[in-house]
């Protein structure tokens, strides 16, 4: 097997039953599977994957168990030889997998690769990014963005070329391929051997940056490539979400990715004071209808 897709899917019927149909008008040259792991929708989405999809393996799970979770459920079956992490609201072209698997033969430094996203009107969807440092993430915290937005340019990566492949930081993880062996490279003997490949520490947020660092940190290197594009509806499932709700699991991730990655440095330290005025700004900006300028 040359690939295997992964989607975790919750509340999003339509935009995975468009998602897989796109899938499979793919133009290929390999064999590939494709995982749909479904954090309990009760939507119907269960059902209609397998009505309309009976080629998928479906995971339906009777609970929501968190997206590094489940992505997990689906990485310990996997076959690949290589993964793609794809988000249901994703929109691939016909040639978007095959583009990205040849990319990714004839680039064999790269251990992970994210690729072009555009968004509906075909402008490019901004999403690499440095790794988060304390300073960057306590002005998103206190919602300095709202006023200043350039203030977090540099973590935002504006600064970075679409139009040239290089190694990175970190990108999307709504679109990520990863060559499966790249796993033993980089998780603990225990982590590998009990199947947890994205850190289940994390619920949703921050798993896929914190892979990202896992690579950095064993010498991997993670790479954009323009070499296939995929269209990005960006966060269906997270818009569903009470925003007070939304920001309650922002911040509990990104407390638990400093605690992991700056245990007890100052900065840490100062994110974990500095959220209870971050929940208290986000109900005030929810309350008169303030809206960010960046998605951060």
């Amino acid at each position: 097997m040359d690939l295997s897709i992964v989607i975790v899917s919750w509340k999003v019927r339509d935009k995975l039953r468009d998602n897989l149909s796109r899938l499979f008008l793919s133009e290929t040259a390999f064999k590939y599977e494709v995982f749909v792991v479904d954090n309990a929708s009760y939507d119907g989405t269960a059902e209609m994957v397998k009505a309309d999809f009976p080629q998928v393996k479906l995971i339906a799970n009777p609970s929501n168990v968190g997206f590094a979770a489940a992505n997990n459920q689906a990485l310990r079956l996997a076959q690949g030889e290589y993964v793609l992490l794809l988000n249901p609201d994703m929109k691939p072209l016909k040639s978007t997998i095959d583009n990205m698997v040849h990319w990714m033969r004839l680039n064999r430094q790269a251990s992970a690769a994210g690729c072009r996203l555009l968004d509906e009107k075909g402008w490019v969807v901004r999403h690499v990014r440095r790794f988060p440092t304390a300073w960057d993430q306590l002005a998103i915290v206190l919602k300095l963005p709202y006023f200043f937005p350039g203030i977090i340019n540099r973590y935002l990566g504006k600064d970075f070329d679409y139009d040239y492949p290089a190694p990175v930081e970190t990108v999307r993880g709504g679109f990520l391929m990863i060559k499966k062996d790249v796993f033993k490279a980089v998780l603990s003997d225990e982590r590998y051997d009990r199947g947890e490949f994205l850190d289940e520490r994390f619920f949703v947020w921050f798993e896929d940056v914190d892979f990202c660092r896992s690579l950095k940190e064993y010498g991997k290197e993670l790479w954009y490539t323009p070499a296939a594009s995929c269209v990005d509806l960006v966060g269906q499932s997270f818009k569903q979400l009470p925003r007070i709700k939304a920001q309650k699991l922002f911040k509990q991730s990104m407390l638990k990715y400093f605690d992991k990655w700056h245990h007890n440095s100052p900065g840490a330290c100062l994110l974990r004071l500095a959220w209870p005025w971050g929940m208290f700004l986000t109900w005030f900006f929810a309350t008169v209808g303030f809206e960010s300028k960046d998605n951060t």
